[in-house]
């Protein structure tokens, strides 16, 4: 179980990075904060925080932040939600295919396959520092986010 204050999980997953797939490890971003966020599933009507972080990612990036998005979809569904209806965003989008991320990370829905809506702040030693949880049905306030960075 992740808790503040300890080790954040290492993983490597393959994503899309502007609208290439490119493979990303946690510890790529060592001495940067993360905001690692958790989302159910691509082509949802209630991920309008994917697009909120990419606007908003220059306001993370003057904390020294790095966002990371993740679901359990393949590289290949993120880069056609990319192309057909996000444009490019501003942070990776990373494929827990196998979900053993969302495992580690204690979001996955193992019913439904799918994550809940996670968000974990993870300072420059690779620590968990903040975290929020949150059920499907429960948007996520990227302002509260940047504030916790």
């Amino acid at each position: 179980t992740v808790q503040v204050n300890s080790p954040a999980p290492a993983f490597e997953l393959s994503g899309v990075v502007g609208k290439q797939f490119q493979e990303v490890k946690l510890s790529d971003y060592k001495e940067k904060w993360v905001v690692l966020f958790f989302y159910p599933l691509d082509f949802t009507l209630f991920e309008i925080g994917i697009l909120e972080f990419s606007r908003r990612e220059s306001e993370f990036a003057a904390e020294g932040a790095q966002i990371l998005g993740v679901s359990t979809d393949s590289k290949f569904s993120h880069l056609a939600w990319v192309n057909q209806e996000l444009g490019e965003l501003k942070y990776p989008l990373l494929a827990d295919f196998t979900k053993q991320v969302s495992k580690d990370y204690g979001v996955l829905l193992e019913r439904l396959g799918a994550a809940l809506r996670g968000t974990f702040i993870i300072d420059p030693d690779g620590l968990v520092r903040a975290y929020i949880v949150q059920d499907l049905t429960v948007g996520r306030s990227v302002d509260e986010i940047l504030r916790l960075v």
